[in-house]
């Protein structure tokens, strides 16, 4: 609403909306009951008629109306509805409509809105206007009560607003497309918006006057700019990580109200504020629980508001004589209520060719369903009342217009949304795709196994012996199909060629790694503004047909990091130097020794700069023309002291630096104000011979006027500050950049798991993961890119991230202790504030630390295990090996010479998919090998499995950029073998296989905890060795998982064949190996309990080997 209502004169208000006024002494009592009452009522019958609101609101409305006939008749109940009655049509709208609003906002998609923000502008005006004339045409035809053409406009304009909390309700829960959720939100958004601003200046009839549009628009301008700052504010508050949630929810609603009461205050609209706080506020600003806890209030208390403000009013409607209904009544209810439609059906005519233009998914049917979306609720009926108040021409009968607002509200709430539900499902809109049927039916299956797992090893149990099985069976048999969402028949008919699957599993990819995006920012690895960018540029290119989004897509920064780079260029160009010459003066010549001293010491400088700062008062009297006329004489004087000055400085620095005077450009720029000044002094000595001449006295007040130049050598003192400035920006996007790209990594590796359980035909599996390795090996490539470019500031990333995590795992080793009841929750706090602090100091961690020497790269190596022995050992043998652009590290064909760890730089590897150790003739399934690419970037090794193998290199290894590499021979490493026997060795192929494991199974070990050094520690995983026609017996109750990474074997009892990487199933007891050198890694189970005890852990076997051709760390 407008600031019009805080500044509206009290005298002109009625004293009741509607009734008799209180010709008795009033006692406000028993209100708060009634209020309480009307709360429990509500939410006994939501919770007896669950899906029918509308019943509820309905009965609410007519036991409202029962209480104002009571009212009508009766002192005493009179007395308890009072307060409603003298509540001003503000307040009840300041009280209810900013927490509705807030929340409305909220649910709105940003990115989404922000895509189509142009077409649900237009949607929202047209839907405005054409409603405001032809219901104002239609009330005025053919309403029999008098009413003025204010009022009818007014009325027009109330009815009008698309109510943005029931307008898409029953949209939400038939799965319909979340792009056409947020258009309708949006377009009632905006129209409740305009109708803030309009309210007023219809009712004062001024709205043509020039100055009242400038007005409006600074108001709107205001109020958005006021919402987005005061959603910075609660951003803030809420990144607080010491703040609890009760302190944000408390927070975080006061802030919603005062915004709004203060940008009411000022002037401007608080409900447009309210949408601007709402529409930059997103899930990442939230803590998960917060979240939660938050929506699930904003829920309470809107459906609360909802119960009281539709019995409220219904109050005030039977506080009113029964005389004024009669059938006509009724009959133009109906007539509302069918314009109130065909205006809706005219509006979505009208917008569909810009609709249609937009979005490629939108057609005749998506038009069907918006046009039912027209339903009215709570803001209608909160400006009803503002008809009466604000029209200049009072009418007999005020409750009418409440009346008519609140029935059209129930049948438009009734009706269309029950005919926009079944329109959807009769049009096929809510039809799940192929890919989410598919994977909707691998989740169920999933699950059944689960259940199926636990019912077998529950029937181990002795106490369970008795227990009818067969039963539970029967009970726990899960066989859910959304039958209400998938229609058979266009099951057939759908196009099952590859490029229509392709499209629908590329929409799921997308909201797989928008989820990917979340999931990394609430474990901390992920910026939030990081995951935020990500995820506003998934649903950008969500929208566009065909397009996966990729990582030049999402690199938005790199062209601001492009123009910072060359903005640092300049400053770095325009940096003044001061380099001091190889002068000898002659032992004999004092004056030169003096002058010398002088130039080159650090006053002589600041005097030079004191000079020019001293000279701004001067230079201010003399373009102030009275101050000029009064000190003419006074400033001739002071120019001739400062350019004396000036001569002096530039003499000096000439007698000294000689030619080498104008190689400086600032020495250049001063003599050149030096020249300048001169003919300055010159210009104004003539004038005084020649005062009549007009030219002369023109040059000389150029020539004034340029004596402004004599502060561009201040410049050189700022110039150090935007350089620093420049610097620290072009980290902070390097930074950014850097947690992008990672971001972006980890959400493809997360789709590639994925794309499995939504791949209807085999082909659409393998462009799939065709697709998404092509986007993720590019990402890779940027990753180094950045890498080479901004070391420091990538070490800084990393330390900071490694810190992180460490604190996070720490502070989830504290929940698990104090749930346990180790320590109590005291103590617990007491840690938790601590480990907080700590995570709280990385806000000021610094942008970037210098890379650390080459020798101190080996502490990176991770089978080193940082011991000084290991470590003395191979840096005495190590070398620095260096690269150009271009330079081949290994070629494939050859024998290794050594292993590489990557210091700086990039290079890429090509190479066939990996054998893995198996001969072509062991894989008659596999008969060609894919040929892949792969970036190595700062600290890979290159050559370690072939190193240990002694056989030929498989791949071939480019720099991409210049490169620096520790390099470690074949007969060092040799040689450390055997000075450090077996265990060096081991710990070599104990990093490969868990390397391997986790690139293939990662899904599988998604909750092992399996880190190098625990490992080595406790022996958590271990590799044992099988030569051709070994055996090895697996122990189902001490290893948990048994996984080949290398070689081959088969299984003795079945003869099944297994090869690496392979996960051996559960049913196999003894294997055989059937490879030269096959590894096997063990990973033994926590507690000797048999490996099924953990129904999460099921596994089936996996043969990842013959569709992952990506990049593979055994090397």
């Amino acid at each position: 609403m407008s600031s019009y209502f805080w500044a509206q004169n009290k005298s002109n208000r009625p004293d009741l909306l509607c009734g008799q006024p209180a010709d008795y002494l009033v006692e406000e009592k028993h209100f708060t009951t009634l209020v309480c009452f009307i709360v429990v009522l509500g939410g006994l019958l939501k919770m007896c008629l669950k899906n029918s609101e509308v019943t509820v609101l309905t009965i609410l409305s007519l036991l409202g109306f029962v209480i104002g006939q009571m009212a009508y008749s009766s002192v005493e109940v009179h007395q308890i509805v009072y307060p409603l009655l003298r509540t001003s049509s503000f307040s009840l709208y300041s009280y209810f409509s900013p927490l509705i609003i807030f929340m409305v906002a909220l649910d709105v998609d940003f990115y989404i809105l922000k895509n189509m923000f142009w077409q649900v502008l237009l949607t929202g005006l047209i839907s405005f206007s054409t409603a405001s004339i032809i219901l104002g045409y239609v009330v005025i035809k053919f309403n029999k009560a008098s009413w003025d053409l204010q009022s009818c406009l007014l009325f027009s304009i109330t009815l009008g607003i698309t109510d943005p909390l029931r307008s898409v309700n029953s949209l939400k829960t038939i799965g319909i497309s979340k792009m056409y959720i947020d258009l309708i939100r949006g377009e009632s958004l905006i129209i409740c918006s305009i109708t803030s601003f309009s309210f007023p200046i219809f009712s004062f009839s001024f709205f043509l006057d020039l100055h009242v549009g400038i007005g409006l628009s600074l108001d709107i301008l205001g109020s958005i700019i006021f919402g987005y700052w005061c959603a910075k504010i609660i951003r803030c508050i809420l990144a607080d990580v010491f703040s609890n949630m009760l302190t944000n929810i408390i927070l975080c609603f006061s802030m919603v109200y005062m915004t709004f009461y203060i940008v009411e205050l000022l002037g401007m609209s608080g409900t447009l504020a309210l949408v601007a706080v709402g529409l930059n506020l997103d899930s990442l600003t939230f803590k998960p629980k917060i979240e939660f806890v938050i929506t699930k209030f904003l829920r309470i208390f809107s459906c609360v508001y909802e119960h009281l403000i539709y019995t409220f009013f219904g109050i005030v409607i039977g506080c009113g004589e029964l005389d004024h209904y009669d059938f006509y009544t009724i009959t133009f209810i109906v007539i509302l209520f069918t314009t109130v439609n065909l205006v809706r059906l005219l509006t979505i005519l009208l917008v569909s060719p810009i609709l249609m233009h937009s979005s490629y998914e939108y057609n005749w049917r998506w038009g069907v369903v918006i046009t039912w979306s027209g339903i009215k609720g709570v803001f209608n009926l909160l400006l009803a009342p503002d008809i009466y108040n604000l029209a200049e021409q009072k009418v007999e009968v005020p409750e009418m217009f409440i009346l008519y607002v609140q029935v059209i509200s129930l049948l438009t709430m009734g009706i269309n949304s029950y005919v926009m539900t079944q329109s959807a499902r009769k049009l096929d809109l809510c039809v799940l795709s192929l890919p989410r049927q598919m994977a909707l039916q691998n989740a169920t299956q999933h699950i059944q196994e689960i259940v199926q797992n636990t019912i077998t090893l529950s029937k181990a149990e002795k106490i369970l012996t008795n227990v009818n099985w067969t039963l539970v069976e029967d009970k726990t048999r899960i066989e859910y199909i959304p039958s209400s969402h998938v229609s058979h028949k266009d099951m057939k008919k759908e196009s099952t060629t590859d490029e229509a699957l392709i499209e629908e599993a590329r929409l799921h990819v997308a909201t797989i790694q928008m989820s990917s995006f979340e999931k990394q920012r609430n474990n901390g690895i992920l910026e939030i503004e990081a995951a935020r960018i990500l995820i506003g540029a998934a649903k950008c290119y969500y929208s566009i047909q065909g397009k996966f989004m990729s990582i030049y897509d999402v690199s938005t920064y790199m062209r601001t990091r492009s123009w910072l780079m060359k903005f640092k260029t300049v400053l770095t160009f325009l940096e003044y130097h001061k380099e001091k010459i190889h002068f000898i003066p002659p032992e004999s010549n004092a004056f030169l020794t003096f002058i010398f001293h002088i130039v080159f010491s650090e006053e002589f400088e600041y005097t030079g700069q004191i000079i020019n700062l001293i000279y701004i008062y001067p230079m201010i009297i003399h373009l102030w023309p009275m101050a000029r006329d009064l000190n003419v004489s006074a400033l001739i004087s002071i120019n001739y002291y400062f350019m004396f000055l000036y001569v002096l400085e530039s003499t000096l620095k000439i007698i000294i630096l000689k030619r080498k005077y104008f190689r400086q450009y600032w020495n250049t720029l001063e003599f050149f104000i030096l020249v300048i000044g001169i003919i300055d002094i010159f210009c104004v000595y003539f004038v005084k011979l020649r005062p009549d001449n007009l030219a002369l006295i023109q040059l000389t007040v150029i020539m004034g006027y340029l004596r402004i130049i004599r502060f561009l050598p201040l410049f050189k003192i700022i110039v150090p500050i935007l350089i620093s400035i420049a610097d620290v920006q072009i980290k902070k996007r390097l930074s950014l950049m850097y947690s992008i790209t990672k971001g972006y990594i980890k959400s493809q590796e997360d789709a590639k798991l994925l794309i499995k359980q939504i791949s209807i035909h085999e082909s659409t599996y393998q462009k799939l993961y065709e697709i998404l390795e092509t986007n993720k090996q590019d990402a890779v490539k940027e990753l180094g890119l950045i890498e080479h470019e901004g070391r420091d500031v990538v070490i800084a990333l990393k330390t900071k991230q490694a810190i992180r995590n460490v604190i996070a795992k720490a502070l989830k080793n504290l929940t698990f202790l104090c749930s346990r009841g180790i320590i109590d929750k005291h103590e617990s706090t007491e840690i938790n504030k601590v480990l907080l602090k700590k995570l709280k100091a990385l806000n000021n961690f610094p942008k970037a630390i210098p890379p650390p020497t080459p020798d101190k790269y080996l502490h990176n190596i991770i089978w080193l295990e940082g011991k000084d022995v290991l470590i003395d050992f191979f840096k005495e043998r190590a070398k620095l090996a260096c690269f150009d652009y271009g330079d081949i590290i290994c070629k494939g064909g050859e024998m290794p010479q050594g292993i590489y760890l990557i210091i700086s730089g990039m290079a890429i590897l090509y190479s066939l998919s990996p054998t893995f150790g198996i001969e072509s003739s062991q894989r008659p399934d596999r008969k060609s090998r894919d040929m892949f690419t792969e970036f190595c970037t700062t600290g890979d090794i290159i050559g370690e499995l072939n190193c240990l193998l002694k056989r030929e290199i498989e791949y071939t290894v480019i720099c991409e950029t210049s490169l620096q590499a520790c390099f470690i021979s074949l007969e060092d490493l040799y040689e450390g073998f055997d000075a450090f026997w077996p265990s060096l060795e081991y710990k070599i192929w104990l990093k490969l296989a868990l390397s391997t494991a986790y690139q293939y199974f990662e899904s599988s070990l998604i909750d092992e905890d399996l880190s190098f050094q625990k490992c080595v520690m406790f022996n958590q995983a271990y590799v044992e060795t099988l030569s051709s026609y070994n055996e090895m017996t697996i122990d189902n109750m001490t290893m948990k998982f048994v996984i080949i990474v290398y070689g081959s074997v088969i299984d003795t009892k079945t003869e099944e064949p297994y090869f690496a990487p392979c996960i051996i199933p559960t049913t196999c007891e003894q294997v055989q190996g059937t490879s030269d050198l096959s590894k096997l890694l063990i990973i033994q189970a926590s507690e000797l309990t048999q490996r099924n005890s953990n129904t999460n852990s099921t596994l089936v076997f996996k043969q990842p080997g013959d569709n992952i051709t990506g990049r593979q760390k055994m090397r």
